[in-house]
């Protein structure tokens, strides 16, 4: 009779610790969608910048068409992305970027757009949005690597390949030229 109490214990001991790592797998799944859904209002708050962003320049800049309509094909392929490709996302993300930078490098030849004052607020909006973006993928790949460190260890690994939790893919430059650092000139 004492054996089968002990039997019993240790089953739900065990039990216990299952449904302990399968909610704490939950949790930092949840948090890694959280973490996403951030990146996501970032994009999304540069996406409706840009068009403003391209109406004012177009103003001052009208034999810069080809640049400008690449940017807008630029923001509308970012936008297209499936939800959760995150690799796709990064990778578009990684173009639209660089064509920003071609945007703000048009100022330098428009004097009167630098000086415009529609140009430097959208501008600083926009870097603003950038450093808010750069921060939520710092966030997403910090909880993205918490995850994925849980989903590996002991018993987790056990619980995870019973439940399905899959790894997270992290929010990474696809483009190489952007994990170059800028040339100054002067």
């Amino acid at each position: 009779m004492v054996g089968l109490y002990i039997i019993g214990g240790i089953v739900l001991l065990l039990i216990l610790v299952a449904v302990g790592v399968y909610n704490s797998l939950v949790q930092k799944r949840i948090r890694c969608r959280e973490a996403w859904s951030q990146i996501d209002v970032q994009l999304k708050r540069r996406y409706d910048l840009i068009p403003n962003l391209i109406e004012t320049v177009k103003g001052y800049a009208k034999h810069e068409r080809e640049t400008l309509d690449a940017v807008i094909r630029a923001r509308q392929a970012a936008i297209d992305v499936p939800a959760g490709d995150v690799k796709g996302q990064a990778r578009a993300e990684g173009v639209l970027s660089g064509m920003l930078r071609q945007v703000f490098a048009l100022s330098e030849a428009y004097p009167d757009l630098k000086a415009n004052q529609n140009f430097l607020q959208m501008q600083e909006e926009l870097t603003s949005t950038e450093n808010r973006i750069a921060f939520a993928r710092q966030h997403y790949n910090d909880t993205s690597a918490v995850y994925n460190t849980a989903r590996e260890k002991f018993p987790n690994n056990v619980i995870a390949g019973m439940f399905s939790f899959q790894a997270r893919d992290y929010f990474e430059i696809e483009v190489p030229a952007e994990r170059e650092a800028p040339k100054v000139k002067f």
